[in-house]
């Protein structure tokens, strides 16, 4: 990964969760600081490239998309780009608050990225250690995005700088604190790009090292990944962005397959939801464009 590649997909992530808090209502998940680690500027190219890509979105679109540049990236965001991170987002930090309840101690957010919690959530840091995993790259920018906001690194946060290419060495695991105390982990938007050996093993690793009770949040792709199309075509527009990103999605599951992967991790599922439970749970009634993405699951599941 370069870091310029880290750094664009860190910032689209970041301008997905800006405007929604921005500009969408009733709001799903309010990242309130999101704008702040992106520029003006950023956000205002980002949306100038979703405009200029109209025709690649809107292939197979059943609504007007509309004209007006304001209206076409409003349906490009909330078709396309904002759903699963929103609404996994969401679910995920609605799970922690419930497992910090139940005594987690650590919070190891996987494939951090730009993500705010700790600076969101002060009020956890006598209770919650989190750390934050990522590629180098990726942590460096946060590093300077966050100088350049004025935003300080609080006390109860740390970086592991880690490429998933070694997420099965236990030892560097081990050396980085993991496993100190009932820990909760997030895994989201990574399952997609790494194969089911990588993803077995790393629960395999993380799992061995945590006490009973410790468990996850993960989204998954299902079986039919590489044959919807979705609304608009958006699951295979999904597809295609990856790829021309230069990190093709490899891997998807049933849910039968995905809950033996876990098993053999000493993992029980807790709660699983498909799109449609996605649906009733964070989009119904909207009055937008907003609705669960076609063929991506989350899964909460405990060691046992």
């Amino acid at each position: 990964m370069k870091e310029k590649e880290s750094s664009v997909t860190s910032l689209v992530a970041a301008f997905g969760r800006a405007y929604h808090s921005r500009y969408d209502h009733p709001v799903i998940f309010n990242d309130s600081l999101a704008g702040q680690l992106i520029t003006e500027q950023e956000f205002a190219e980002i949306s100038g490239h979703m405009i200029q890509g109209k025709d690649f979105f809107s292939r197979g679109a059943e609504e007007p998309v509309g004209e007006k540049p304001e209206d076409i990236l409003r349906w490009i965001t909330q078709v396309q780009l904002s759903p699963t991170p929103l609404a996994r987002a969401a679910f995920c930090e609605a799970v922690l608050q419930s497992e910090v309840r139940l005594g987690a101690e650590q919070y190891v957010i996987l494939g951090a990225g730009l993500d705010s919690f700790a600076l969101r959530h002060p009020e956890l840091a006598a209770r919650l250690h989190v750390v934050e995993v990522d590629h180098p790259a990726t942590q460096d920018f946060k590093r300077k995005r966050l100088e350049e906001a004025g935003l300080y690194v609080p006390d109860h946060l740390r970086f592991v700088p880690m490429d998933f290419a070694d997420g099965a060495d236990e030892g560097k695991w081990a050396a980085a604190g993991i496993g100190r105390g009932k820990t909760f982990f997030s895994l989201l938007g990574v399952s997609y790009y790494i194969s089911e050996e990588d993803l077995a093993a790393l629960l395999r690793t993380l799992f061995a090292l945590v006490p009973k009770g410790s468990s996850i949040v993960l989204d998954y792709a299902d079986e039919h990944l590489f044959e919807a199309q979705g609304r608009a075509n958006r699951v295979q527009n999904m597809l295609a962005m990856a790829a021309a990103g230069g990190e093709p999605m490899k891997a998807c599951y049933s849910q039968a397959a995905l809950t033996r992967l876990l098993e053999q991790a000493g993992l029980l599922v807790y709660e699983h939801l498909t799109p449609e439970a996605i649906q009733e749970r964070f989009f119904r009634d909207r009055e937008d464009y907003l609705s669960a993405f076609e063929t991506i699951h989350y899964i909460h599941a405990v060691k046992i």
